[in-house]
């Protein structure tokens, strides 16, 4: 804000003043309308200067950019101006203004204190509850590997049963002599043909 004191009052009054419009005299110099042309400037054709459309680019733009600063100076010594008035005619008011203001604003800031602190135990029911529902994902993905490893393993176990289940009709050097004479007395015939549903349609006789 701009302070307005001593000589400067002046200055502001006239700023703050209307805007008056320029005079302009009707007639310029001795010469009236009807005086006929000097024989010097007979035949004379005028020719405006030439415009500099860079330069009269640049003017626009300063002479606008020189406007909106006096306009803004101007509101601003208005606003001085108007704002000690009113102090001066209203002072009890204002005080009383301000007093109503800084209740209102101690008011606003415990609403606000009160409402960070409801949000807060939100946002931390909110962690926590994020917090066992991700210990209880862990949980049950441990709970579904543990099962799928004793499935495999109960799944082994059968596999080495079957094994030792199979084992006990291997040939060894024990039984080989009485597997051979168990082949020779129940031959097998192998030569056979099969159709699409693997059905015996043809078969050749043992010799």
């Amino acid at each position: 804000m701009f302070q307005v004191i001593g000589g400067r009052a002046v200055q502001a009054a006239r700023l703050l003043a209307p805007r008056r419009a320029v005079l302009v005299e009707a007639v310029r110099g001795r010469k009236s309308r009807t005086d006929t042309v000097a024989k010097s400037k007979e035949g004379r054709i005028k020719v405006p200067p030439r415009v500099d459309p860079v330069e009269m680019v640049v003017l626009k733009e300063r002479y606008e950019e020189y406007r909106l600063i006096m306009r803004a100076l101007r509101l601003e010594f208005k606003e001085e101006v108007l704002r000690k008035k009113y102090e001066e005619e209203t002072g009890s008011l204002a005080e009383e203004r301000a007093r109503q203001e800084a209740e209102e604003h101690s008011a606003l800031m415990a609403w606000n204190n009160q409402e960070n602190l409801r949000l807060l135990k939100l946002r931390i029911q909110r962690i926590q509850k994020e917090k066992e529902e991700a210990e209880h994902k862990q949980v049950e993905a441990a709970i579904q590997r543990q099962q799928k490893e004793e499935e495999l393993l109960k799944e082994k176990e059968m596999e080495i049963l079957q094994l030792q289940e199979d084992a006990k009709n291997f040939i060894t050097l024990e039984n080989l002599d009485e597997r051979i004479e168990e082949a020779l007395d129940n031959p097998k015939n192998y030569n056979f043909a099969i159709d699409k549903q693997g059905r015996v349609v043809k078969q050749t006789m043992l010799q």
